[in-house]
């Protein structure tokens, strides 16, 4: 039997979910070369793809002629019907009854706000659909409880994210000169600016610490057709930068004072992770997700309360002696996670 994986992310600019997906696939592909599958694997692709992953073992083939959720729901259903199907990005057809499906988080039903009012009927639907007739795995406990709340299916898995792809990669420094920075001399998000970011919230907090507050650099560019209500700002310590290279970002995480992340809801939180692993320490919102990733590496605030953003903020900067041993005990907290682990939790989940 053939068990195919829904390769639409590779038609959609990169984010948290296409990461996960890529990553995943990536080290089911290493497995494999060690362990053979005893069975056929292919991703299978619609026209269009922005990129390709170098595959060895798991064959690649592009499939159809449409794309977006038609090419899901009709050509994909079609070609992978007489096998096993794999989700890893939050959708896929309805109609595939041997399917696995990743849902990232409740988010389209948390924070509606967030979304196009097309967007979350759309995909609002589709989850409750899908956790009837796909088997559902997610990316954290956090979200696993979340999800048995809002669609009543617990996940049969938890497949966790992971950071390691940005250890691999090259920093391009030249991006610093280019926005006008000097190292250790910002504060770093990196994200969608969405609502649920809390990005005005926390320029708000840096605005308090006037002339103390350091440049704070966004990385990230909203979908204006999915997201809603993107921060904006006009200070002059704010940079905006759009969306970067891997490289570009990368060397602005190796540089960072510290990763601030004030995001109000999340599924996993994979900036915070990837901050660690490059010693980049993290001042972060106090939610659950960012505790069950970060423990107790990473400083929380409430992320609501401006005047106490730009407290952890000025608490922080007045020690410099800390950021060292935080960069530290990040690193090796970020260890424990692994895109070879995820991928043998993916195939343990198969088999349930």
């Amino acid at each position: 039997m053939t068990t195919f994986i829904n390769g639409r992310f590779l038609t959609q600019h990169t984010s948290g979910v296409q990461r996960f997906a890529q990553e995943v696939v990536k080290a089911l592909d290493v497995h494999f070369q060690s362990a053979p599958p005893g069975e056929d694997w292919e991703l299978a692709v619609p026209p269009g793809a922005l990129r390709g992953l170098d595959l060895k073992v798991i064959r690649e083939r592009v499939v159809g002629r449409k794309s977006g959720h038609l090419w899901e729901q009709t050509e994909l259903w079609w070609h992978s019907r007489g096998g096993r199907l794999v989700n890893l990005c939050n959708s896929g057809p309805v109609m595939h009854l041997a399917s696995l499906t990743v849902i990232h988080d409740a988010m389209i039903y948390r924070t509606p706000q967030n979304f196009s009012r097309a967007y979350r009927t759309l995909h609002g639907t589709l989850g409750h659909l899908l956790a009837r007739t796909s088997r559902i795995a997610t990316v954290s406990e956090f979200s696993r409880r979340e999800l048995l709340e809002v669609v009543g299916v617990k996940p049969v898995a938890v497949i966790p994210n992971s950071c390691e792809h940005v250890a691999r990669v090259t920093p391009d420094r030249a991006v610093l000169d280019r926005l006008g920075l000097a190292a250790k001399g910002y504060l770093l998000f990196v994200g969608s600016p969405a609502p649920n970011k809390n990005l005005k919230a926390a320029i708000a907090g840096l605005e308090r610490l006037g002339a103390d507050a350091p440049k704070f650099v966004i990385v990230g560019a909203a979908q204006k057709a999915v997201f809603s209500g993107a921060a904006e700002a006009d200070s002059s310590k704010v940079i905006f930068s759009g969306r970067l290279s891997d490289a570009e970002i990368v060397a602005l995480y190796q540089n960072a004072i510290a990763l601030l992340f004030p995001s109000l809801y999340e599924g996993f939180g994979i900036p915070p992770l990837e901050a660690m692993v490059l010693g980049c320490p993290v001042l972060s919102s106090d939610i659950p997700p960012v505790r069950e990733v970060c423990g107790d590496t990473a400083r929380y605030f409430d992320a609501r309360d401006p005047e106490a953003i730009a407290a952890a903020v000025k608490g922080f900067l007045e020690h410099p002696e800390t950021h060292g041993e935080m960069a530290r005990r990040g690193v090796a907290h970020a260890a424990a996670f692994s895109w070879q682990r995820s991928a043998e939790a993916l195939l343990a989940a198969q088999h349930r």
